[in-house]
């Protein structure tokens, strides 16, 4: 076991890491983040930040040497970067699970292994190939991902023939992809759990999700499921995490469709956006779990003190000059999350409210009453 007083790394500065960092800076131990923007939020909270590329070798060496394990805050960082790593250092999660995570194709292929229901799927890797796979799958509709790189509805298009299927392989820019069934969508839900070394689990109750322009506009904890869907969502997620001998905090995502059945849609081999609501509403926060995991201390209970919903703010919120937080922090149970980025933009995640009440009805009134406010509008 890895205790408090010791250092830990992690790759990746945006506001998952600056979440980590607080956390477990909280429990004792030092942080040194790599990230190569000066004013990253994690960067800010750290005890020192490496300003140097995800990959840069002298970088990697000098985290390895500072840290006794480390960590990542977001799946794209280089799979090969976490190898040589962890060739000097402990690093959870592996290399090899964050590639999985990092392709669509692999992604999916790893689920059917652990006989789990997904979309159909094809890998596409030509505009041949694009309009041959969406005539194979007989699709009245479907979805062209990129295998890589693409998060909050980037990298991918609807499509309706196998001319629109080849053409939006064109306008993603040619590189590799995945077709997907385009399902009957009744809900979208993720579980987050927290797997250690020895396949110890502990996961989160499942949250219902919304999702706005392709990014997540709300959570509401629980998930307004049935309680045998909830379960079934819990122990497929699971079922990923042990197929990828996965170690750290994942998150799952998961579709209701289908008249009530339940597909894997994609995994987040990190802390994920939808469960920032346990960082008030539950015995134990993802963040906590991330630094359990790796510094192999026992797991956390994961249990839910009070319903809770969460709202991202988009950088959109600045358009007309500073939110008026004041209003927002007036809504009974609302709290406030805000990451220290400099800049915010449009569609940018610059923070988040959650908002604790006796249902998650009322919660997620709340918590959207709350975000209404903050402009005035």
């Amino acid at each position: 076991m890895i205790l408090p007083g010791a250092t830990i790394g992690v790759v990746g500065g945006g506001q998952l890491g600056r979440m980590f960092t607080l956390r477990a800076r909280t429990m004792g131990y030092q942080v040194v983040v790599l990230e190569p923007d000066p004013r990253s939020p994690a960067g800010s909270v750290a005890d020192r930040q490496i300003e140097a590329a995800y990959d840069d070798p002298a970088a990697l060496a000098d985290l390895a040497a500072a840290c006794a394990a480390v960590t990542t805050e977001f799946e794209n960082v280089p799979a090969e970067a976490l190898a040589a790593l962890a060739d000097q250092v402990l690093v959870r999660p592996g290399s090899a699970a964050v590639a999985i995570a990092q392709d669509r194709v692999a992604e999916k292929e790893a689920m059917r292994r652990a006989g789990l229901l997904t979309a159909e799927f094809r890998p596409v890797r030509s505009e041949a190939a694009a309009r041959h796979a969406f005539d194979e799958m007989r699709l009245e509709s479907g979805i062209l991902k990129t295998s890589r790189l693409g998060y909050d509805g980037k990298g991918q298009a609807l499509v309706s023939s196998p001319d629109e299927c080849a053409a939006a392989f064109a306008g993603l820019g040619g590189v590799p992809c995945i077709l997907e069934q385009r399902l009957r969508l009744e809900c979208e839900i993720s579980v987050i759990l927290a797997r250690g070394a020895g396949g110890e689990v502990a996961a989160f109750p499942p949250g219902e999700n919304h999702h706005r322009l392709g990014i997540l506009e709300w959570t509401v904890v629980p998930a307004r499921i049935p309680e045998g869907l909830a379960e079934e969502a819990t122990a497929m997620a699971i079922a990923v995490a042990r197929e990828l001998d996965y170690v750290g905090v994942m998150g799952v995502e998961l579709f209701v469709a289908e008249g009530g059945r339940l597909f894997v849609n994609e995994i987040a081999p990190r802390p994920h956006n939808s469960g920032h609501y346990s960082l008030d509403s539950c015995a134990a926060d993802q963040f906590e779990q991330q630094v359990r995991t790796l510094c192999g201390l026992p797991l956390a209970d994961p249990r839910l003190l009070s319903p809770v919903a969460m709202v991202n703010l988009l950088g959109d919120l600045w358009a007309d000059g500073p939110p008026r937080w004041e209003r927002a922090l007036a809504v009974p149970g609302v709290r406030l999350h805000l990451y220290g980025k400099a800049e915010a933009r449009p569609g940018r995640k610059m923070g988040h409210l959650t908002c604790v009440a006796d249902s998650p009805d009322r919660a997620l009134e709340l918590a959207l009453e709350a975000r209404s406010v903050l402009t005035g509008k």
